[in-house]
């Protein structure tokens, strides 16, 4: 099983990566969040032009964000500082998209994007729509070496929804995936694996990653503990932005249901009324904001999040990896890098 870390993008995120290639961690990714962070393709290209080991993957790209041709020229220049080290992720939009007020874009327009970047990226002339016309387009002179688009990049497409883990299942060369609650991420990894078999695919084919976040409690520390708050809240509010949008199909506990009630009714006074996501997607899954504190209970933390002490945790992955994950990353929080070393000590053990 290997080991990544995830990260919001911003221009020091190079000295994180350089200090997670140094500890082993096979993957850095990426979040691309374009009204929250700095453009993905300078941060990654900092980190590849500072690092020789580790590969880096976007986690996600959007294809509305970045049209096709422009999305294959970012990944072929990053694959130039750093051959074979880049992984395409793509996915169908959550925080970036919600962040502009849209919901996730449609599958096919997804499939027919990917299409696009890789017949690009694999030196082909391929047929590309734009302004409601068709266009042949290519790389026009890989031969001068300017760009990189021998090494393959891999794809990885994040999916959570059965339509959207078929399509994995038949083009790519990766799956990613969001756990929170143990038996909803086992049951994710069971369901892939299943996809697979359904287009006649052997799951061990498709690399499978998991993403969390989470804090390696000490004895007798809570789950709501400063140190906690922040290294797991920024996920724990995350979901209850999702349950408001509809854009996660999540099952609360019981005990956890009036809290999100409580949340709604917060939300509700978000200014402008109209676009209440402005305010509620400020410093999402970068940090909490001062008014989403109260909602930070163990409780909440406990059951959203990768929040337990070091023997739990350990227990929790080695169930991931026995069910078929991969890798297993872990998001470091601005201004909490730190966590990386008690994390690398962790898995080190696993």
């Amino acid at each position: 099983m290997e080991f990544g870390i995830a990260l919001a993008s911003n221009l020091d995120a190079w000295k994180t990566v350089k200090r997670a290639e140094e500890l082993g961690f096979s993957h850095a990714w990426f979040y691309d969040t374009q009204m929250l962070s700095p453009d993905i393709i300078a941060t990654m290209a900092l980190a590849a032009d500072r690092t020789s080991r580790i590969k880096l993957g976007m986690g996600v790209l959007v294809p509305t964000n970045r049209i096709a041709p422009v999305a294959a020229n970012g990944l072929a220049t990053l694959n130039k500082l750093a051959p074979g080290r880049i992984v395409f992720g793509v996915g169908t939009g959550f925080t970036a998209r919600n962040t502009m007020g849209l919901g996730p874009m449609r599958l096919g327009d997804m499939r027919e994007y990917i299409r696009v970047v890789q017949e690009l990226l694999g030196g082909k002339t391929t047929e590309w729509q734009c302004g409601g016309a068709q266009h042949k387009v290519r790389f026009l002179n890989p031969e001068a070496g300017l760009i990189n688009i021998k090494d393959k990049i891999p794809l990885h497409i994040s999916a959570f929804a059965p339509k959207a883990r078929k399509m994995t299942a038949e083009i790519a060369d990766g799956w990613m995936t969001f756990a929170s609650a143990m038996p909803r991420a086992l049951h994710e990894l069971e369901e892939m694996s299943n996809e697979c078999r359904s287009v006649s695919r052997e799951p061990a084919t498709l690399y499978r990653t998991v993403f969390a976040l989470g804090c390696i409690l000490g004895d007798g520390e809570s789950p709501a503990s400063p140190r906690a708050k922040a290294e797991a809240g920024p996920l724990a509010v995350v979901f209850l932005h999702g349950l408001i949008e509809r854009s996660l199909n999540l099952q609360l506990p019981a005990e956890i249901q009036p809290m999100f009630e409580a949340y709604r009714a917060q939300y509700m006074t978000y200014e402008p009324a109209d676009a209440r996501y402005l305010q509620m997607h400020k410093m999402h899954l970068l940090g909490v904001r001062p008014e989403e504190e109260k909602f930070l209970t163990p409780e909440l933390i406990s059951s959203m999040t990768f929040t337990a002490t070091a023997p739990e945790l350990r227990d929790r992955i080695r169930q991931l990896r026995d069910a078929g994950c991969d890798q297993f990353v872990i998001q470091l929080v601005l201004g909490h890098e730190a966590a990386l070393t008690g994390w690398a000590r962790l898995f080190e053990s696993v």
